[in-house]
């Protein structure tokens, strides 16, 4: 079964006709219940190709099917349809989150966006999602400016958990936080998608981050996708030169460390 099916999508930039394609007749694949890893360095089409497959940008070709359904976006009932079947985490949560609301209200806001939730449940609501990426409860009243960088990615990432996606896409979600953060937040990630059994297109520059919650690895450069592998394949025998570039540049991926391998099975630490 596959949740997200892109088919030679090409994205062209706006009023940009002598430039290449951001996104140049790109296929891939995430099966259901699994996550696929894009990565490539910046300006390689990434974020390009998130956008057109939730309708942020049109698409010049190609087709981008979530959970067997044509993505469109003509009509209000349209959006609301791509809406409950995929969310989207940026990269930054200063801008994602509106600094004059609560976490609370951000969730509650959220959770009803295409269902009723009854007032009495949706203070257990709140605290649900906030214990699913490793937050106290007891933050749910503060404002955007009173959690730190972790924290407030971890309220967008529960604030897209809300809406009971079937698949999620994380695009540059541990880039802007300090590295200490990032394995808490990546391992949150590879937590939820196993409990929730979720469909995940986690998207980075970073190759070990990828990696390591990623269950195959789609590389991308110039707008194209050069390789796509299962991860253990990516990590010991890539075959395209690019590929065999970025790992060389972090020589360390051969041989994870046993804190690295460690914290895969560890729990989200809380309120990082």
């Amino acid at each position: 079964m596959t949740a997200l099916q892109v088919t030679g999508l090409t994205v062209r930039h706006p009023g940009a006709r002598d430039r290449p394609a951001a996104v140049d007749g790109v296929s891939l694949e995430v099966a259901a219940g699994t996550t696929l890893g894009l990565v490539g360095e910046s300006g390689s089409g990434k974020s390009s190709l998130a956008r057109a497959i939730v309708g942020l940008v049109p698409a010049h070709a190609g087709r981008v099917l979530v959970d067997g359904w044509e993505v469109r976006t003509r009509t209000v009932r349209d959006r609301r349809r791509l809406g409950r079947l995929v969310q989207v985490v940026l990269q930054d949560p200063d801008t994602a989150l509106d600094p004059r609301m609560t976490a609370r209200r951000t969730l509650i806001e959220a959770a009803t966006a295409f269902r009723r939730v009854d007032r009495a449940a949706r203070a257990g609501r709140v605290t649900e999602l906030l214990g699913l990426v490793g937050l106290d409860p007891a933050l749910a009243d503060r404002l955007p400016r009173q959690l730190s960088g972790g924290q407030r990615q971890r309220v967008a990432l529960a604030r897209a958990l809300a809406v009971e996606p079937g698949l999620l896409i994380a695009d540059e979600i541990t880039s802007a936080l300090d590295a200490s953060v990032q394995a808490g937040v990546l391992n949150t990630v590879r937590a939820l998608q196993h409990r929730l059994g979720l469909s995940v297109l986690f998207i980075g520059h970073n190759l070990p981050a990828v990696c390591h919650v990623s269950d195959t690895v789609a590389v991308m450069r110039h707008g194209r996708i050069v390789e796509t592998a299962p991860t253990a394949t990516i990590l010991r025998a890539p075959r395209h030169p690019y590929t065999r570039t970025l790992l060389a540049s972090v020589p360390s991926l051969r041989a994870p460390s046993p804190r690295i391998a460690g914290q895969r099975a560890r729990p989200p630490r809380p309120n990082a």
